[in-house]
């Protein structure tokens, strides 16, 4: 290690950087060529093949012609993952105590209703941190 001056390590370090990178960009656009809907089995075979036989140019290529519809595509499926997410823990939300036994008629969907709005008040400016602490308090007991 004495005889690698330090300038060489930085370049090693750049070159494997750029490496790492290389593969990350190759696995997103092969990933996006099997997400993609618009395109029929044969594209994504033209796509895949162009990609893999002559990786650096089909890479620029794809980016050149379908990079703002594979943005697109990801802004699309993080949608859907946060409306997933969302139902997710409403639905869980609705159903946590629902079979507890405590004979409310509302159930737990009314206490969530209730704390929400309780928030909504209390981000308005209507009621105090104080009223609000309380009225959650006799709310959950």
């Amino acid at each position: 290690m004495d005889d690698y001056p330090l300038l060489n390590l930085f370049w090693t370090m750049l070159e494997l950087f750029l490496f790492i990178l290389w593969f990350f960009l190759l696995f997103k656009i092969i990933s996006d060529i099997f997400r993609s809907h618009d395109m029929g089995g044969w594209g994504k075979a033209g796509w895949l093949i162009f990609v893999i036989l002559l990786p650096f140019l089909g890479v620029f290529v794809y980016l050149i012609v379908r990079g703002r519809s594979m943005g697109e595509r990801d802004l699309e499926q993080a949608k859907q993952a946060d409306a997933a997410f969302k139902a997710y823990v409403k639905e869980a939300a609705a159903g946590e105590g629902g079979g507890t036994g405590t004979g409310t008629a509302g159930g737990a969907g009314s206490h969530v209703d209730e704390l929400a709005k309780l928030a909504g008040l209390r981000s308005s400016g209507a009621i105090s941190e104080e009223e609000f602490r309380k009225a959650k308090e006799i709310l959950l007991s």
